[in-house]
């Protein structure tokens, strides 16, 4: 049996989209915190960079860094050859790169708006795992060959009338997911992870935002605290490691309670 605290990844390859910060920050310390070699994107250079050196000075791991546009296909390819060149391998891919909520209604929603968020949201991470997964699904570790995780959200679960392109785009998620999990058994693992309200970038770190977001919908969470980006961090792990082998194509929802026996928002534009 492994350990939770094992270096379970050892010698094993991970890339993580959306690096810079937040959620895909605490990735990586975790999952260098349990052995992994590091592939690290984002569009934000600078935040790329920092979460490279919070990695290597606290674990000495190998990190490689790539800023790429996750909704363009020539600059997906170039990450995965980059990563290739790089590690033999990669084991775990975290399809965590996102971006935030407009605050509309779907009848407001700009095209420019749209056409941003299902490229990045939905079809980024497309076509991250259908370039890894070619090489992840042949590979030699036994008993699974690899790992994917996506990134979606419980406004994917219970549709929010006031960010309606982001669930829009995390329902797609949820979908991918289980086509991938279906396609890729029984070699590659398919899951995905849905938070709930938690302190990160979306919310400019501000909880006093992300409490008046939650007010306007009459949230209700069952258990009275806000998410943090180790709860979802925590999970990741989870997913990466020999517990989770037996998982796959599921959507796990990481909220509070709110999905399941509080109260998702639900009000709707007049």
């Amino acid at each position: 049996m492994i350990k939770i605290f094992d270096k379970f990844l050892e010698g094993k390859g991970a890339v993580i989209t959306g690096a810079a910060s937040g959620f895909g920050r605490d990735d990586a310390l975790k999952l260098a915190e349990v052995g992994a070699n590091l592939v690290l994107s984002d569009v934000n250079v600078e935040g790329l960079e920092e979460t490279a050196q919070l990695v290597k000075s606290k674990y000495g791991s190998e990190v490689l860094t790539v800023q790429i546009d996750v909704s363009d296909s020539e600059q997906v390819k170039k990450l995965a050859k980059q990563a290739y060149a790089t590690f033999d391998n990669i084991y775990v891919l975290v399809n965590n790169a996102g971006v935030g909520i407009d605050f509309t209604s779907i009848l407001a929603v700009k095209e420019r708006i749209w056409d941003k968020t299902l490229n990045i949201n939905l079809k980024g991470q497309w076509l991250i795992a259908k370039t890894f997964c070619r090489k992840m699904k042949v590979q030699k570790f036994e008993p699974i060959a690899g790992k994917i995780i996506n990134m979606a959200s419980i406004a994917g679960v219970n549709i929010d009338p006031f960010i309606p392109v982001y669930s829009i785009s995390k329902v797609g998620v949820i979908a991918l997911t289980q086509l991938l999990a279906a396609q890729l058994a029984p070699k590659v693992t398919v899951n995905c992870v849905s938070p709930g309200y938690h302190v990160t970038g979306i919310y400019d770190n501000d909880t006093d935002l992300m409490q008046k977001t939650m007010d306007a919908g009459n949230v209700q969470t069952p258990l009275k605290r806000y998410g943090t980006i180790e709860d979802i961090s925590n999970i990741i792990v989870f997913l990466a490691s020999p517990h989770s082998d037996f998982i796959t194509g599921q959507n796990i929802i990481v909220d509070g309670g709110i999905t399941s026996v509080g109260t998702p928002s639900h009000l709707e534009f007049k």
